[in-house]
């Protein structure tokens, strides 16, 4: 696997992690009830699902692609189609301003750190953008004939990591970074980064040989 795929992986999987979603709304609402520990149960959940995610890629889809390359080529227009319409539609909503601010109330009842944990754990594994990145876009980062437990799970930690730094930080400093994650502007601009990396990757992928 060479540096060029594993950096394209980290830039994408950046931006995906960092752009509001389900992960970083739970956090916010579970760390003010609960503590700082809860939240990083949160966050040991998160990082379980992204293995499960993993795991149905080596043992589902990889051994399909690496098969068929009718299939490959299927799959590779779905990614692509995926990852366009991400694009298109985080500039759309940039260039419009139309991300609500979220005003997101704090868990009613305190958590457990095995409740917290299980509930992080839910949340990503049904995280419909977590998901579909897993099942359309990641075995493009495999190289054919190099889908092994050591390279797919390798990306998973890299991007487990990611997710760990960043939601970690926001445990960590959750009153400063809740203050601009809810903000129009930081959401704009987030939108509008995550927009152009995806659709120039999604073309990328479709003009990529088997």
């Amino acid at each position: 696997m060479d540096i060029a795929t594993i950096m394209t992986f980290v830039a994408v999987t950046t931006l995906l992690v960092i752009s509001p979603g389900p992960n970083g709304v739970l956090i916010a609402r579970t760390v003010p009830t609960s503590g700082k520990l809860a939240g990083f149960a949160n966050i040991a959940g998160f990082v379980s699902a992204f293995y499960m995610h993993g795991t149905f890629v080596l043992f589902g889809l990889s051994v399909i692609l690496m098969r068929s390359a009718e299939l490959f080529l299927a799959v590779k227009m779905i990614g692509a189609a995926y990852l366009c319409w991400v694009g298109v539609k985080a500039l759309r909503e940039a260039w419009r301003g139309t991300m609500p601010v979220h005003d997101i109330a704090p868990a009613r009842r305190r958590r457990t750190l095995v409740a917290a944990y299980f509930e992080g754990f839910v949340t990503n594994a049904l995280n419909p953008k977590v998901s579909m990145f897993y099942i359309a876009a990641f075995p493009q980062f495999v190289p054919l004939g190099q889908a092994t437990a050591g390279n797919i799970f390798f990306l998973v930690f890299l991007h487990s990591m990611i997710n760990l730094v960043w939601f970690s930080a926001m445990v960590m400093v959750f009153s400063h970074v809740a203050k601009y994650a809810r903000s129009g502007k930081f959401e704009r601009w987030i939108k509008a980064v995550t927009g152009a990396v995806f659709i120039g990757f999604g073309l990328k992928l479709a003009t990529m040989r088997a």
